[in-house]
């Protein structure tokens, strides 16, 4: 990987860091806060229980929580009296008021209380709550009704104090997180980008360095041809050596290619006019094998891109279908304008018959000095780069490009944005 490659897997992992973090906290939190609403509620209704089945010994038995005696779970979260402020009311058979009890130090108006209580008769449930009261509704056994009201104020408001005091410490541990994992992640990818730069810069260094040698055999061997003594084996030393030398390039465009990515400028571009110009290069090459070359571009599309990367690109691609093509058989060359995700592109796609594509793996055509024939034969020429430099190229144009085989053609298909 270049140097933009490496940042923009920096970028990912920072995302996936701090989605993964704030994925924890939410779930954290929404844990404490569903575990606090869960043992509150049940004290609640433990309350609710006991009052309806005997107000007078409540409002005399009850006394403020004290500390636990120990750190004993069962004794921590084992319900207790609410020490909230309750009201009960009992309505004869015809549903008038037939007495009011309000507990010890309750505050609340007793018109307040009976005002609320009418509108708790409303709902027709037998528990559930009305604003900031928790309710429970008894048929007795003389056919009277008792509603029991619990202020259960305190408890709502210390329940909305733990789900603000849960948001802000997940912002604030999630700045923390995501300055954090800046931070690190800049200094871990660090050396990550040294050895890159010191990678490409080894690679064309050794190219160089090689250019010498090859040119001195090919040198030596074409001076012993013309004394006289060329054979089967000087021929086959050149034409290596124009392969060895062919390779170098190929490395030296790779290398070239990731140093320049960065610093390539780009403007908006006639794309239909640059494919056109590219492909029309071709025609005589296809024509001298046998091949024909099919053009559908339509006109004036227009791209923000480097015009050099997008001939580049199609350059690549059309040596390949010309290169592999079947016998007799068609390239063709397609290019349309392409909208996805909102943002508009073009699709360019190259296509020739191959009809012993049937069972290759198409996505390892993308693989570096990956060859389908297994026996490596070299007749073709290539190497197995040009489709990796394609993909290259692709992926800096924040596009993508996929290789498909069906009825005989296999097509390679770019869509770039």
């Amino acid at each position: 990987m270049n140097a933009k490659e490496i940042q923009k897997l920096r970028r990912k992992f920072i995302l996936i860091a701090s989605v993964s973090f704030l994925l924890v906290t939410v779930f954290i939190g929404s844990l404490i806060n569903a575990a606090n609403y869960i043992v509150t509620q049940t004290e609640i209704n433990w309350t609710l229980d006991r009052i309806s089945e005997s107000q007078d010994a409540f409002d005399k038995e009850t006394e403020p929580r004290r500390p636990p005696s120990s750190f004993s779970v069962v004794e921590i979260f084992s319900p207790a009296y609410q020490r909230n402020n309750f009201y009960q009311i009992t309505y004869d058979e015809s549903g008038e008021e037939a007495s009011y009890f309000s507990g010890n130090g309750n505050i609340m108006s007793k018109e307040s209380v009976t005002a609320a209580a009418e509108e708790i008769q409303k709902l027709q449930k037998q528990q559930g709550r009305y604003e900031q009261y928790s309710f429970k509704l008894t048929e007795n056994s003389d056919g009277t009704t008792s509603l029991v009201m619990l202020d259960i104020g305190i408890v709502l408001y210390a329940r909305l104090r733990l789900a603000y005091a849960s948001v802000a410490v997940g912002l604030i541990g999630m700045l923390i997180t995501v300055i954090l994992v800046v931070a690190m992640s800049k200094k871990v990818v660090k050396p990550e980008i040294e050895n890159s730069l010191r990678q490409e810069q080894f690679l064309t260094n050794v190219s160089h360095e090689l250019k010498t040698p090859l040119a001195v055999i090919r040198s030596n061997t074409e001076m012993q041809e013309l004394t006289g003594a060329e054979s089967e084996w000087t021929q086959s030393t050149i034409r290596q050596v124009d392969r060895m030398n062919s390779l170098i390039q190929n490395l030296v465009m790779i290398t070239k290619s990731r140093e320049m990515e960065s610093k390539s400028g780009t403007e908006k571009i006639n794309v239909s006019q640059a494919v056109s110009q590219t492909a029309q290069d071709f025609v005589s090459r296809a024509e001298s094998e046998g091949k024909a070359l099919k053009q559908q571009i339509e006109p004036d599309l227009e791209l923000t891109t480097d015009g050099s990367k997008i001939r580049q690109l199609t350059m690549l691609l059309l040596d390949n279908a010309v290169k592999y093509c079947d016998e007799n058989g068609a390239v063709d060359i397609a290019l349309e304008p392409l909208a996805k995700r909102g943002k508009k592109g073009v699709r360019l796609t190259v296509s020739n018959d191959y009809a012993a594509g049937k069972d290759v793996d198409c996505a390892r055509f993308f693989d570096r000095f990956y060859r389908e024939d297994k026996s490596h034969n070299i007749d073709t020429g290539g190497y197995g780069i040009g489709l990796s430099i394609a993909e290259s190229i692709c992926t800096q144009q924040n596009g993508s490009i996929r290789a498909a085989w069906h009825n005989g053609r296999i097509s390679f298909i770019c869509e770039l944005f």
